[in-house]
């Protein structure tokens, strides 16, 4: 088994209960609040203004054994740069306050997953830090290609409004076919570990930034429904 196969099959459970939360089933079925998804949007940037920075720091800390990893790293961020300002703007489109959210403060499972992987970068092992691009990467594939359109549809928003989500249906999937290459180079079982530990931490901070955001009513979503058909 390859290791991008074994990593997927180590965190099965995880993405099973990020998938599973009731936001998210309520976003792939298009019946989310412009408040859920001001505030999705809202902690998407608190986590992705740090992914340049985290990316240049985990760069600088990897070992010169890992110099094929490190080049892809710059490629990373190159493609990476910028993605924050993408998020301000989709805050703006739909009626959001952007300079108060780029001057706020994220949620407590955002704070602490930023915290854990500056820290695991600077204490543990650098190459954690993918385990990172496999949660957020995944994620963002199946909110973009399942969700986005119908929340686009049910809440009557302007295309502006998804510039960050809808680029990262195509732009992710083929990160993940070069991340699924780059993992399948990783042959160290302390990088391997590393990632997989990464990757579970991520998951399940994730998955409570998810349970936190504003649902819609019961009624609501009824009529939501009932519309749709």
């Amino acid at each position: 088994m390859s290791f991008f196969d074994e990593l997927q099959q180590a965190t099965a459970v995880e993405r099973q209960a990020l998938f599973t939360t009731p936001v998210i089933r309520d976003a792939m079925a298009g019946q989310v609040s412009l408040q859920a998804y001001r505030a999705f949007l809202t902690q998407a940037y608190y986590h992705v203004r740090h992914t340049v920075p985290l990316m240049m720091a985990c760069g600088a800390r990897l070992p010169s054994r890992l110099e094929w990893l490190r080049a892809a790293v710059c490629e990373y961020i190159e493609e990476e740069y910028g993605h924050e300002q993408w998020i301000l703007n989709d805050i703006r489109a739909c009626g959001g306050d952007a300079e108060q959210v780029r001057d706020g403060q994220p949620s407590l499972p955002i704070e602490l997953m930023v915290s854990f992987l500056y820290d695991l970068i600077a204490r543990g092992n650098p190459v954690g830090l993918f385990g990172m691009v496999n949660v957020l990467e995944g994620t963002s594939i199946a909110l973009a290609t399942q969700a986005a359109e119908a929340i686009r549809e049910g809440l009557q928003l302007p295309p502006s409004a998804f510039s960050y989500l809808a680029s990262h249906g195509s732009l992710d999937i083929g990160h993940m076919d070069t991340y699924r290459g780059l993992m399948d180079r990783l042959d160290d079982p302390a990088d391997q570990a590393a990632v997989i530990h990464a990757s579970k931490v991520v998951y399940q901070l994730y998955t409570d930034m998810f349970r936190g955001l504003p649902r819609l009513e019961t009624e609501q979503r009824r009529e939501f429904s009932h519309a749709a058909v």
